[in-house]
């Protein structure tokens, strides 16, 4: 199990081979033998040979003929100064986790649950639909997510760590001139890339809607109130996936863990009561509270989550397409960004996402970007965001810049990202021998 979330959750999702594609364990070993020990954790030979499954798939030497695919993948398998460097680098990440735990670094439930949602609507946009999931894996959705949690929080706080350690890393304007002096006949030729800007619209449910979900809630809570059973209630109606088989028990949470709305409400119940429905971002709750303490609290709730109908979807992608029209009346894209966009990291910028070569974008919306030409805008696609909303957005191809050398002059921006990124390499790896040297850790094979 372990190894298909080990896959699910890398950036490659690898499904095109069966399991008889991993290398197999010698004679006496089990995929289960523990290869190594990080703290209060553990390595497994299928730990390795997923991760080693991950990386062969994109190696260079897997541009082959299909016939001999086979061969040269599992000459990669079986590769020891590979397994070395795989091996290594799964060390390191339970390294930092562990140093997270050490350091008090916590991530909240309903963190996981947002990295849930937003990884399982990438994968919904890229398979279809989460029927088609569950029949690529055999497991039901519930049965994925409840397997999926503990790796996302570790995955977390692994993020957390090095955030924390590497966030106030900057590069000074002498570094980077340094930095291209002693890398510059090393450098690359830039490829062609692309200028690219959007605007997005969250799908708001009309008044309505939000009115006939606001009133289903109330029924159910006046239920509850005459003598319904609440976790009865909590599995039939509730849309916490991640909570409604439990009876929606959110288990104990400290005070500022929770969303502001909720935790209000929360605080405000004695034990036993049961809220009015509660709007917070993810749509309305009926909240109980079990048992409260001073700075925490335990609680359960039902989720009746506003969906956006056909109607509200088509007004959104409507109000895009008047955007849309307005540049062919002269306006500027990323004056009309700043004004409608509802994405505050790039509304700011105009609605900017990135200067970057096709290649690099996903491939759904590469095949957008390919088909525009400069000063273009697409039609609204649908725009998976973390936030749990449903939203729609516009692509501005702004313009084309052609393959060249970097130079300070013309490319000052990608070189410090360059010199930046190369700092925090090279930051990184020191850390982690310090890591190797203050935590425990043992390579048992």
């Amino acid at each position: 199990m372990k190894k298909f979330f080990l896959i699910f959750f890398s950036l490659t999702f690898i499904c095109s081979f069966s399991n008889n594609s991993f290398s197999q364990p010698k004679e006496g070993e089990t995929l289960e033998k523990i290869i190594a020990v990080v703290g209060n954790d553990v390595i497994t030979l299928s730990d390795l040979n997923s991760s080693l499954q991950i990386m062969a798939q994109s190696h260079p030497k897997m541009d082959v003929p299909e016939s001999e695919k086979q061969r040269v993948y599992d000459s990669l398998l079986n590769d020891s100064d590979m397994r070395k460097r795989v091996l290594d680098a799964l060390i390191n990440e339970k390294l930092v986790v562990a140093k997270a735990v050490e350091d008090s670094i916590t991530v909240s439930d309903d963190e996981v649950e947002q990295r849930w949602e937003y990884q399982l609507q990438q994968y919904i946009g890229q398979f279809g639909s989460e029927k088609r999931i569950e029949d690529i894996f055999g497991m039901s959705l519930s049965q994925i997510h409840n397997e999926a949690k503990e790796i996302i929080k570790k995955k977390l706080l692994a993020e957390k760590m090095q955030q924390t350690k590497l966030m106030n890393v900057k590069v000074s304007p002498r570094e980077v001139e340094e930095f291209y002096a002693k890398y510059k006949d090393s450098l690359q030729n830039i490829p062609e890339q692309v200028e690219l800007y959007h605007i997005v619209k969250f799908v708001d449910a009309s008044n309505k809607a939000k009115e006939d979900i606001y009133n289903l809630a109330k029924r159910v809570r006046d239920s509850i109130i005459s003598g319904g059973d609440f976790a009865a209630y909590a599995k039939k109606y509730s849309n916490d996936l991640a909570t409604a088989n439990n009876g929606g028990e959110l288990g104990w949470f400290p005070k500022g863990k929770l969303i502001r709305e909720f935790e209000k409400a929360a605080f405000d119940l004695q034990p036993g009561q049961i809220s009015l429905p509660v709007e917070t971002p993810f749509g309305f709750h009926i909240i109980q509270v079990i048992e409260k303490k001073k700075d925490s609290i335990l609680t359960r709730h039902i989720l009746f989550k506003i969906g956006g109908t056909s109607e509200d979807i088509e007004r959104t992608k409507n109000f895009l397409r008047s955007i849309k029209d307005s540049m062919s009346a002269g306006k500027s894209f990323e004056d009309l960004a700043k004004l409608y966009s509802d994405e505050k990291e790039t509304k700011g910028f105009g609605g900017y996402i990135a200067k970057t070569s096709l290649q690099k974008l996903p491939p759904e919306i590469r095949g957008i970007v390919e088909k525009l030409t400069d000063g273009s805008i697409s039609e609204p696609i649908n725009y998976v965001t973390d936030k749990s909303k449903s939203a729609f957005h516009i692509i501005y191809r702004k313009r084309t810049l052609t393959s060249h050398f970097p130079t300070l002059e013309n490319d000052r921006k990608d070189i410090e990202e360059m010199a930046l990124n190369f700092k925090k390499i090279n930051l990184y790896d020191l850390w982690i021998q310090e890591l190797r040297s203050q935590l425990y850790w043992e390579i048992k094979e």
